[in-house]
């Protein structure tokens, strides 16, 4: 019996141990590349660790955070699989092996037959969608073609096989950033051919003055340092990450550098910075299989940033431990778990499943919360300032009102939402992060100021709220057409609930609306001027304000209340997502035109409950051969009528 009692408890305790044992540092093999992850560069206007631009390449470019070099076989085959931040040291330092990795992810027919890629063949090791740099490299020149062609075609008017033509050219720019790095993507040995280049700056620039000067000069001296400026000015020119610190004290110390900018630098007689020869020994080494020379390149590195870049090195640590923590995968995988042992208590009526899964949200809730305020603490924002980071905050707002409701309901309901809000704008968040650097410099007119971060987080609490609200909706309509569990009890705890959770959307999205409207006037002068957005948001206070306007006038009962809550879901997916897709606006910095038919599938699915929420009660599992009383608006002075194998009237419904 104790054993039962303590049975939640105990599950909550294993799965955080589970999540703990997670954060441990993976054993160094040979190379210490945990230690390499580490370093810090900059990319995308900040500093972040050599693992965030792995991490966030391959999200791009494989739509994972990691490397499966099998991709053909199954998982039972035990597909050879690598992090991402070993992917990133072979692509800057031995490009050459990497470039035989199918890392390319590439789902469109057309686009594969464009580019005569070889067809799904185990036998051939190809599964038909992962393709390596050596695949590609024959049709670039067509690629090239293409997409100059589609780039002067309006974003908006391009086909799918346009968009994903586009969307390979940006992976493929960004491969080549990654190659030239640390190094031209030809060099075979980075070192010894650096150590050649420093004996030749000071001959080759005395040749290049006499040139200039009509003097004698030596032409072949002349010739290859020539060469090589131009072969380093082709480096700098695909604009990779900047991993040079500031070596001399009169710049800044954010001015950091790309390697091939300090290699120009040199032949202008500039000493060559310190930092691009440890690079290129850790270039070397690692190429040729020189581990513990690597290794003590990566550790005089981190020593010689101590001295002057501590903050720069202690933020790319903190960043480096946020990767490996991956909060929000891991409350995401926790919120499924609840889920599912909130709907199992539903089956057999099981409270302790029910203690479980709300055991496990508050677990997967404390989970989301640190990294939110990881996240808020690494960059100094507020909580939103993106759609990647409001789908985060959206999640987390909704888990609070569905823990709020079960612990005031204690039926499971409050834990089916929160656990499935948790785990749907988790799922968005992760979809949303293929597009880039989710940490990215702000636009400067999102810059934080005090009725940004007041407005942002206030209106999304209310869109937070808006949502719950609905999946309360469908969580009666689905137990009531498919389930014998819709008691009118329960049904009316849940028109409690959506009641309630409408009255507090209404007031955040009214409130936050009108602190978006302060900040717009000291951002653009103006309060209000009819964006797109601006509209959005004012769609979702008037359709909250005519749900209570409809429900406390008596025009609508408990399922007239659950169609317009599901109505709700509908105007807030378009309010958040959809006016950034078309692609104008003030508001239109997060556009994903690859979401448009997920946001479509999602209305049609809403359409479709809202159908069978319309259907007579004879067509309801838990209304079928009974009587059950209709609810009646506090105060409305009507009756309770019967429901069952009647025509419901317009109220009713």
């Amino acid at each position: 019996m104790l054993m039962k009692k303590n049975a939640p408890w105990i599950l909550v305790a294993v799965v955080a141990v589970w999540f703990l044992g997670n954060l441990r540092a993976p054993k160094e093999t040979d190379f210490a590349l945990t230690e390499f992850g580490r370093l810090p560069l900059v990319f995308n206007g900040r500093f972040q660790p050599m693992d965030s631009l792995a991490r966030n390449s391959l999200l791009q470019i494989r739509e994972k955070q990691t490397v499966n070099l099998e991709p053909w076989k199954e998982w039972y085959e035990k597909p050879a699989v690598l992090p991402a931040v070993n992917w990133l040291a072979t692509v800057m330092m031995d490009p050459e092996k990497a470039d035989g990795w199918p890392v390319f992810r590439i789902d469109h027919p057309e686009l594969i037959a464009l580019l005569k890629l070889p067809a799904k063949s185990k036998e051939n090791q190809q599964d038909g969608k992962h393709f390596s740099w050596n695949n590609i490299q024959p049709a670039i020149e067509t690629m090239e073609k293409e997409s100059k062609r589609i780039g002067k075609i309006d974003q908006a008017h391009r086909s799918p096989f346009e968009q994903a033509v586009m969307k390979l050219h940006t992976r493929l720019i960004l491969y080549m950033r990654l190659k030239n790095t640390l190094q031209p993507q030809d060099a075979k040995d980075w070192a010894r051919e650096l150590a050649e280049y420093e004996t030749l700056v000071g001959p080759g620039v005395a040749a290049a003055r006499a040139q200039q000067a009509g003097k004698p000069f030596d032409q072949a001296v002349f010739d290859r340092f020539l060469g090589l400026v131009q072969r380093f000015d082709a480096m700098a020119r695909f604009e990779p990450p900047l991993v040079v610190p500031p070596h001399h004290d009169d710049r800044a110390r954010d001015e950091w550098m790309r390697m091939g900018d300090v290699l120009i630098e040199a032949a202008r007689g500039e000493t060559l910075q310190p930092a691009a020869k440890v690079y290129a020994t850790m270039t070397s080494a690692f190429r040729q299989g020189r581990a513990a020379d690597f290794n003590r390149a990566v550790q005089d590195y981190r020593a010689s940033l101590q001295a002057k870049f501590t903050p720069e090195l202690t933020k790319a640590s903190r960043e480096h431990f946020f990767n490996r923590m991956q909060p929000f995968y891991n409350s995401m995988v926790i919120y499924v778990l609840a889920f599912l042992l909130a709907c199992f208590s539903w089956f057999n009526l099981s409270d302790g499943l029910r203690r479980s899964a709300a055991g496990l949200i508050m677990l997967g809730f404390v989970i989301h919360t640190t990294g939110l305020i990881f996240r808020m603490w690494l960059e100094g924002r507020p909580p939103v300032t993106n759609l990647y980071s409001s789908a985060i905050f959206i999640g987390w707002g909704a888990v609070v009102l569905g823990m709020v409701l079960e612990r005031f309901f204690k039926d499971g309901i409050g834990s089916v939402v929160a656990s499935a809000v948790g785990f749907i704008s988790l799922i968005i968040a992760h979809h949303l992060s293929q597009t880039g650097d989710t940490m990215e410099m702000m636009r400067a007119v999102l810059d934080t100021n005090f009725w940004l971060a007041t407005h942002v987080v206030v209106v999304t609490l209310g869109y937070a709220s808006t949502f719950v609200a609905g999946f309360l909706a469908l969580v009666y309509i689905l137990r009531g057409v498919f389930t014998r569990t819709l008691s009118e009890e329960t049904g009316r705890s849940l028109a409690r609930m959506v009641y309630g959770i409408i009255c507090f959307a209404t007031l955040f999205s009214f409130v936050g609306t009108v602190l978006g409207g302060i900040w717009a006037d000291q951002s653009w002068g103006r309060f209000w001027g009819w964006d797109p957005k601006e509209n959005g948001a004012l769609i979702i206070v008037l359709w909250n304000v005519l749900i209570l306007h409809s429900r406390m006038g008596g025009m609508i009962r408990d399922r007239g209340l659950m169609n317009m809550a599901i109505v709700g879901n509908i105007v807030t997916s378009w309010s958040w997502f959809g006016v950034n897709m078309l692609g104008i606006g003030l508001h239109s910095y997060g556009f994903m035109d690859a979401a448009f038919w997920w946001l479509i599938t999602f209305v049609a699915s809403q359409l479709v409950i809202m159908g069978l929420g319309l259907l007579p009660n004879r067509y309801w599992a838990s209304f079928s051969g009974k009587t059950v009383a209709a609810k009646t608006p506090a105060g409305s002075g009507e009756k309770a009528a019967p429901l069952a194998g009647k025509k419901p009237t317009p109220a009713q419904a």
